[in-house]
């Protein structure tokens, strides 16, 4: 056999391994993308007995940056009675690792005292609504029963270890003036009272001349936040009876005082991204 053959068949040889190489560096990536990627349930005691589910989730926030907000419950039960249960509950959502609490209902309950359950299988689903993604976990009825009636810790005894301290982005206001720089060609200025080259011609109204007249006050009949707070501190430093900025929003406290409007007012001016929007009473 000539040399020309020889390496002909060695390269064919050196391709096949190649292709099969990476066939196989292939599924070991979608097996550990399996099994690290996917969330991870774990459940707790329910304070709600019965009718609650308490869980744990966990999962690789830089993989998958979504925001988890929806869980589904589905029993398949062909055997036995009911041959179905299907109920879905809404929480408040969370793109990190979360411990829930949820009063998911009589329905749920019914779950556990269905007959034949050691014939049924129980998907639960974890869904974040808005980035459409859903992660399935799939058990036997059975097993799902007993991890919830036999689980010993609580939401609150776990809570600690899911708190995710968020340092408070820091924004820099630019500092306001009212002297306006000399223009470019003219030279010439603003005449406001606050420019200290026109100071003279203001002194009258303001020392000696009638004071100005004073703004009434009012009462507004609703206030609320828009998307887009920067949680700059601006409106609760101006009205911490009305607004309480968390770390990553504003909202307005329960039970506030709406019959300072011009307090109001002036929040809603002094926010840089201008969230806050409330009506007049009439």
């Amino acid at each position: 056999m000539s040399t020309t053959y020889i390496a002909m068949i060695l390269a064919i040889l050196m391709g096949l391994g190649l292709l099969v190489g990476i066939g196989l560096l292939s599924l070991l990536s979608g097996a550990l993308n399996f099994l690290f990627v996917k969330p991870r349930l774990d459940f707790l005691k329910s304070e709600f007995g019965d009718k609650g589910l308490a869980f744990t989730c966990k999962w690789d926030q830089d993989a998958e940056p979504v925001k988890f907000d929806r869980v589904r419950v589905h029993l398949f039960n062909p055997f036995g009675n009911p041959t179905e249960v299907d109920v879905t509950k809404e929480f408040n959502g969370s793109d990190v690792d979360f411990v829930r609490d949820i009063d998911m209902g009589d329905k749920f309950k019914s779950i556990f005292s269905a007959s034949n359950l050691e014939k049924a299988s129980i998907e639960i689903e974890i869904i974040a609504s808005k980035d459409n993604t859903t992660h399935k976990h799939t058990m036997k009825a059975t097993e799902f029963a007993s991890k919830v009636k036999n689980a010993q810790k609580t939401l609150g005894e776990v809570e600690e270890q899911f708190v995710v301290v968020k340092e408070k982005p820091r924004f820099e206001i630019p500092e306001r003036t009212f002297i306006s720089p000399p223009l470019p060609k003219t030279a010439k200025q603003l005449k406001l009272a606050s420019n200290p080259i026109f100071a003279g011609e203001f002194a009258g109204s303001v020392s000696g001349g009638a004071a100005p007249a004073a703004v009434a006050n009012y009462s507004v009949t609703k206030v609320w936040i828009e998307p887009g707070c920067i949680v700059c501190d601006a409106c609760e430093a101006i009205a911490p009876l009305v607004f309480e900025v968390t770390d990553s929003t504003c909202v307005i406290r329960p039970g506030a005082p709406l019959d300072d409007g011009l307090k109001i007012q002036d929040a809603a001016e002094a926010c840089p991204v201008e969230v806050i929007k409330f009506i007049k009473a009439s």
